[in-house]
């Protein structure tokens, strides 16, 4: 994930933008190795991020290596400066891709990404080791100033931002995403904070 970069910012932020809508996201369906393109909502959603994302100069800019990522980062503007990272991609979801939370818990009462097994996928302390190499990486990035975009996925977002916050895949539990939304990491004086978080710019409902 290295990244050569411009001249710095006056301060250090993250700004993690999950991609537009698609047809599985609308529907429920766990997307994660899938390359699923951004339906036509998805598309004016991810234009609708230009303005608030135009607004601001990113040292860096890093997306996830699927498609709807990388449209998204596209259409909001920032495609001149995209690096693809593997390392950025939506949790492995195993033998549970495409398919709804609701639909599993048919056959296996109270499943939960967040705490039962993946079979042939990811499991919690697997996408928290990646997402703790994503934070070290982006740390280096940042160095004493810079601003990074970061467009990836809601499930893998969250881990990294329970990572930020406390080196804790789990914590993402705790944080809805919607598409198309904007959130920020920094700091709190020496300490790593959430600055904001599911922002949704006008246009992106």
């Amino acid at each position: 994930m290295s990244v050569a970069s411009k001249a710095p910012s006056t301060t250090r932020e993250i700004w993690l933008i999950r991609h537009g809508e698609t047809e599985w996201s609308r529907s429920g369906q766990h997307t994660g190795r899938t390359d699923i393109g951004l339906t036509e909502h998805g598309r004016e959603q991810a234009r609708a991020l230009a303005t608030p994302l135009g607004a601001q100069h990113f040292d860096a800019v890093l997306t996830s290596p699927m498609s709807r990522a990388i449209e998204t980062c596209k259409l909001a503007g920032l495609g001149e400066q995209l690096v693809v990272s593997a390392d950025l991609h939506e949790w492995d979801y195993g033998i549970y891709e495409g398919r709804k939370t609701a639909e599993i818990r048919e056959t296996e009462p109270d499943w939960s990404v967040w705490q039962s097994p993946i079979p042939q996928g990811e499991n919690l302390a697997q996408i928290q080791a990646r997402a703790r190499g994503v934070v070290d990486a982006l740390l280096t990035i940042l160095g004493d100033s810079g601003r990074i975009a970061v467009f990836s996925h809601a499930h893998f977002l969250r881990v990294l931002a329970g990572c930020w916050i406390g080196n804790s895949a789990l914590l993402g539990a705790h944080l809805y995403l919607d598409t198309a939304s904007i959130s920020m990491l920094g700091f709190d004086r020496e300490n790593r904070a959430i600055r904001r978080w599911n922002a949704k710019p006008q246009g992106c409902e």
